[in-house]
């Protein structure tokens, strides 16, 4: 039996789920319910002012679902653990059951609950990864700043630039750096990003156009296509492989 009190955060968008959660925890003394979130994205937010020991995430949630509110949760300083809560969906069930990771079938029972709320322990990235075909295509980034998990709407994205072990986001406001392949982003977002570089993803929302310019290269003087973007004084230089992309817009 678990003695020490466990901070919790409900994340489900229907309110009667969210009150039954409510019930069947007041039966449990060691647990604090710190909030209650109705999306994913607010499940973030919470989870930065309240940094919980446990997440009750629901799958299927409007602005942000519990699977991408599960990998932005991973880069907190002390991830909790989660438990997906979720209505009958035989292939999410197989591929939590395959993974090992733990989730509660709605309607809740409470010893089903208590059970899980036991052995919960933070996820693994291989179990993660083994869930992202579940999950829709991401709609915002995470970046780790000074203990607070930081979430930058994919939209509002405007290039992804890789500069060694990082990757540059830029939007209109500021820069942040990320950890992550841009192979994969690249992948992941493929209509929302084209490849202008071989380091450089860029938002096709944000290109205004193209332009030629002279660029200083030692002694020499050379002229570069250039893509000039919206909101921001920078140009993306193009790289010859991808100078079919000019031709084309």
């Amino acid at each position: 039996m678990i003695s020490a009190t466990l901070k919790l955060l409900i994340a489900d968008d229907e309110a009667p789920a969210r009150n039954r959660l409510r019930e069947l925890l007041a039966d449990m003394s060691y647990i604090d319910i710190v909030a209650d979130a109705k999306n994913g994205k607010d499940a973030l937010d919470l989870a930065n002012d309240h940094q919980p020991d446990i997440v009750l995430l629901d799958i299927r949630m409007p602005s942000m679902d519990g699977i991408e509110a599960a990998q932005h949760l991973q880069k907190m300083t002390k991830p909790p653990a989660i438990i997906f809560t979720t209505a009958f969906d035989s292939y999410a069930m197989q591929a939590f059951d395959i993974n090992a990771v733990d989730y509660l079938l709605k309607p809740i029972r409470f010893e089903r609950l208590q059970t899980a709320i036991n052995k919960a322990r933070a996820l693994l990235p291989s179990q993660l990864a083994a869930l992202a075909p579940l999950m829709p295509q991401r709609t915002h980034v995470s970046i780790s700043e000074r203990g607070r998990i930081l979430l930058v709407p994919i939209n509002e994205v405007i290039y992804l630039r890789a500069e060694l072990k990082y990757i540059t986001v830029r939007t209109a406001e500021r820069e942040y750096l990320i950890e992550e392949s841009l192979t994969h982003l690249e992948q992941e977002f493929s209509n929302i990003f084209i490849r202008l570089h071989r380091n450089c993803l860029v938002a096709n929302a944000y290109i205004l156009g193209y332009e030629k310019r002279s660029v200083e290269n030692g002694q020499n003087c050379e002229t570069q296509w250039v893509a000039l973007l919206k909101d921001v004084p920078e140009t993306i230089a193009v790289s010859r492989r991808q100078q079919h992309l000019i031709r084309a817009s």
